[in-house]
């Protein structure tokens, strides 16, 4: 049965999305998203180097001919910051499809959601393909998706926190009355974690720390891998119903 994940009208092969700071070096970074298999990296434009020559560039060791770059506002509080760094992230290198979060306080990290859906509408307006990355309100993100928001992307738990998907019934109603793809974004702490996710129907997790600050990032990221792939089948195979009490694995008929 064919399966494809598809953003803004584009297929992709692994419905893993990983991030890239955190990590060592670039060297780390690239093998770590080499055995995560993920064709689309995220990278905080106010963080990473992309125009100074002299120093190291991403770009050397991760080819954007073969990995989709995601460029996101990691950092920004206000609708303002947000649109500037996105734009000029397309003056530099033409992106489009871009992630967009815009952060309301720096202890928790969640999304300031009034600043987000005016970020998204100005966005579209100017031709960008914006995922978003938002709160767990199904209200909230249908109205992203109504102002042309190409997929939704609600947080587990906190940023960074690793505790897991905490908010299964929510992610469920927002992913049953979405027409764009819903990836979980934020959260996932190991495999077991982003294996729930894609069990609720989620089209896709993005993942950063949970890699990059495990205690062998490159085995991590291939956990990741395949437990994507785990519960992206488990879902479309359909669980057994749940039952109250106990059933026989067994026939009991004809018992010796």
């Amino acid at each position: 049965m064919k399966d494809t994940f598809i953003i803004a009208n584009k297929k992709f092969n692994s419905r893993l999305i990983v991030g890239t700071g955190k990590y060592k070096n670039f060297e780390e970074t690239a093998e770590a998203v080499k055995a995560s298999g993920a064709d689309i990296v995220t990278v905080a434009v106010r963080r990473v180097n992309i125009l100074d020559k002299n120093q190291p560039l991403l770009m050397d060791y991760l080819d954007s001919k073969t990995i989709t770059y995601l460029p996101n506002t990691a950092g920004c509080y206000s609708s303002e910051e947000a649109l500037r760094t996105l734009r000029l992230a397309r003056e530099m290198g033409g992106w489009r499809l871009v992630k967009l979060e815009v952060l309301g306080d720096k202890k928790t990290l969640y999304p300031n959601m009034i600043e987000t859906i005016k970020s998204t509408e100005v966005l579209v307006k100017e031709g960008f393909e914006v995922m978003v990355y938002c709160t767990d309100d199904p209200t909230i993100t249908k109205k992203l998706e109504d102002v042309g928001a190409c997929a939704i992307m609600p947080l587990g738990s906190p940023i960074g926190s690793g505790i897991g998907i905490q908010n299964k019934k929510k992610i469920s109603i927002i992913k049953e009355q979405s027409s764009v793809p819903v990836i979980v974004d934020a959260g996932v702490g190991t495999a077991s974690d982003a294996t729930i996710a894609m069990e609720l129907g989620c089209d896709g997790v993005l993942l950063n720390t949970a890699i990059a600050e495990a205690k062998r990032p490159i085995l991590m990221a291939e956990s990741m891998k395949f437990a994507v792939l785990s519960g992206r089948k488990a879902f479309l195979a359909g669980r057994m119903k749940k039952r109250k009490f106990a059933s026989a694995s067994s026939p009991e008929e004809n018992l010796i």
